[in-house]
């Protein structure tokens, strides 16, 4: 059995109020997560709705979901390749960039690699606002989450 989750972040101005949505969807289970920040940046949005995502499928709420097969799909490569290709060498480097500059949002890398160790995730790229009616659903969830 495989759970797909569909993670989106908005933010009116960069930084401005923000809201961000996960949308776990599990057989014939669908659960919507979704919530708000006053001041913060699109990129946090989106990292945060990843781990909201997985943070419910470790719950007792979840039922120890994070044991099965897990696609996160996302319309954000700063979240696909971040996680996927950039973390590595940003630990490495004591979360240095490759230009020697501090990774950002660097307490939200720590904590989604918390997440994802030990699990099976294949990170799926969405192209945003191309159609795609869960991503689509995400993009409504998030924006009615941030605090206007």
């Amino acid at each position: 059995m495989e759970i797909k989750i569909y993670t989106d972040g908005a933010c009116v101005g960069n930084p401005g109020p923000g809201g961000w949505a996960a949308i776990i969807l599990l057989e014939n289970e669908k659960r919507e997560l979704f919530g708000g920040e006053k001041l913060t940046t699109n990129n946090r949005m989106e990292l945060t709705a990843a781990i909201k995502g997985l943070e419910y499928c470790d719950s007792k709420e979840g039922k120890q979901l994070s044991l099965k097969e897990i696609k996160i799909y996302t319309d954000s490569l700063y979240l696909k390749d971040g996680i996927t290709s950039w973390i590595s060498n940003w630990e490495k480097n004591n979360w240095k960039t490759s230009d020697k500059k501090n990774v950002k949002n660097v307490d939200l890398w720590k904590k989604l690699k918390e997440l994802v160790k030990f699990k099976q995730i294949e990170w799926c790229w969405v192209k945003g606002h191309s159609n795609d009616p869960m991503n689509d659903l995400a993009d409504k969830l998030a924006k009615e989450a941030t605090p206007i």
